[in-house]
């Protein structure tokens, strides 16, 4: 089910510099899993030590720091033997054992033959011991939700994303491709990117037990609320928590604290806000003045948009019901702008290093939904989420900054097409947005095709 992440993993496990790895992601992302299923298809065996479910092991950590002894303890308390470049030994929970994060620092220096996986939650939040922390002595790798592509994958329609993979020029989509393609994108709008619901759907078809999962899940991220270390904000959180899709159902997405609470203030809310930030279970997108490099030279702090870390969670923190996204239905029509954003966006965030921003100005009003760096390039992205789609922001904003405006980008259910300097891409094909620009780019003779396109 996670195939990209999986080539990620060699990446690590091959590399001369390799050091202990702390995959990080947001709780039920899949990262045991993933760890778990690369340690059996790539090892000889697998050590694995859950600190939240055997605390016993914390005590391994805080008796010594010396790494000898520490792989004796494991090797006796686990019953598996530990061998250099043969085992892969993962630390599970390890934000529950501060001295066992701690103690990378120490088999990077001193054990660095040995190959160690590390996964947590909440790892960004300010720790009760900041020195605890092996800053420079391990490598990061961020686990996101499924993309639209995995979801191709674990569905069995791998026909559909091979097709895709295939695409070298910007021509239309054959209606045998693109209809079946916007019937998955909307079962992956019910779903999301989450893996057990994923699962359920696509060994089970069954819509209850996704429902049951997804609601789960957030009662789960509603319980680490109350881990912020003012007990005062755990109250905070949970109102801007559930104020996210009314802030998205706006035709002005930008976050406004008084939708949290009448009456709010941002420097009484901006605390619990962070703390959501961190977590990892929103992503807050800047408004940008211009478009710069870098971008964030450009930030308007005192203007965002809040997104939600999945498009399956955000629909059911919205409590839409899969029968919502029948034809026709009202509630759909209402809140699938909401619902196509949050997609896009989390797509962009899986294949541009700098995180997206947005642009807009009053007095006439124009918004641009996202703006994203590749290289050094700055595009403009509008997102529509059906076939009615307008680009007066667009225009506005080329008329504005036209010097610096290569190409203009805008996603749809309008079929593939290059039109002069617009690429319309169609929603399902966000995964692969950075090459089909790069193919614009090329047809329109601003630079050469991308060395993968080459390839």
């Amino acid at each position: 089910m996670r195939q990209f992440i999986t080539e990620k993993l060699l990446d690590w496990k091959n590399s001369p510099y390799r050091k202990p790895l702390i995959v990080k992601g947001v709780r039920q992302v899949g990262k045991t899993w993933i760890l778990k299923e690369f340690g059996r298809q790539h090892y000889e065996n697998v050590a694995y030590f859950n600190f939240d479910e055997n605390e016993e092991y914390r005590q391994f950590f805080s008796l010594s720091k010396d790494v000898n002894r520490l792989l004796q303890n494991l090797m006796f308390a686990s019953g598996q033997k530990i061998m250099p470049d043969k085992t892969l030994i993962i630390f599970d929970e390890i934000q529950e054992c501060p001295e066992a994060l701690n103690s990378l620092k120490y088999f990077c220096e001193n054990a660095p033959q040995y190959h160690i996986a590390c996964a947590g939650a909440l790892l960004d939040i300010a720790p009760s011991k900041p020195s605890a922390f092996p800053v420079g002595k391990v490598n990061f790798l961020p686990m996101d939700p499924m993309t639209f592509s995995e979801f191709l994958l674990a569905n069995g329609d791998s026909h559909l994303l091979s097709y895709l993979e295939s695409i070298q020029e910007l021509q239309p989509i054959p209606e045998a491709f693109f209809n079946p393609l916007c019937e998955k994108l909307k079962m992956y709008y019910v779903t999301g990117g989450m893996p057990e619901p994923i699962l359920m759907w696509t060994q089970a078809r069954d819509l209850k037990a996704v429902q049951e999962t997804l609601s789960a899940i957030i009662q789960a991220y509603e319980r680490d609320f109350a881990k912020h270390p003012k007990s005062s904000e755990f109250p905070k959180i949970s109102m801007i928590w559930k104020s996210i899709p009314s802030q998205l159902a706006r035709k002005n997405k930008k976050f406004l604290y008084k939708v949290v609470k009448p009456g709010a203030r941002a420097r009484e809310y901006e605390d619990a806000l962070q703390w959501l930030v961190d977590a990892q279970l929103v992503h807050k997108i800047f408004r940008s003045t211009a478009p710069g490099l870098p971008l964030s030279a450009y930030d308007d702090l005192s203007a965002f948009k809040i997104y939600l870390v999945d498009v399956g969670l955000l629909r059911q923190l919205a409590q839409l019901a899969p029968g919502a996204f029948s034809e026709g239905n009202r509630l759909f029509q209402e809140f699938k702008g909401a619902l196509t954003e949050n997609f896009v966006l989390q797509t962009l965030l899986t294949q541009f290093e700098v995180t997206p921003r947005y642009w807009s100005q009053n007095n006439p009003p124009y918004e641009v939904d996202f703006l994203i760096q590749r290289g050094n390039d700055i595009f403009p992205v509008e997102v529509k989420a059906e076939t009615n789609v307008s680009d007066k922001s667009l225009k506005k904003f080329k008329e504005l900054f036209g010097d610096k405006v290569k190409l203009r980008v805008r996603f749809s259910l309008e079929n593939l097409k290059l039109d002069d300097d617009l690429l319309n891409i169609p929603l399902f094909m966000a995964d692969f947005a950075d090459r089909l620009i790069g193919l614009a780019l090329h047809e329109l003779n601003l630079t050469s095709p991308d060395k993968k396109l080459a390839d």
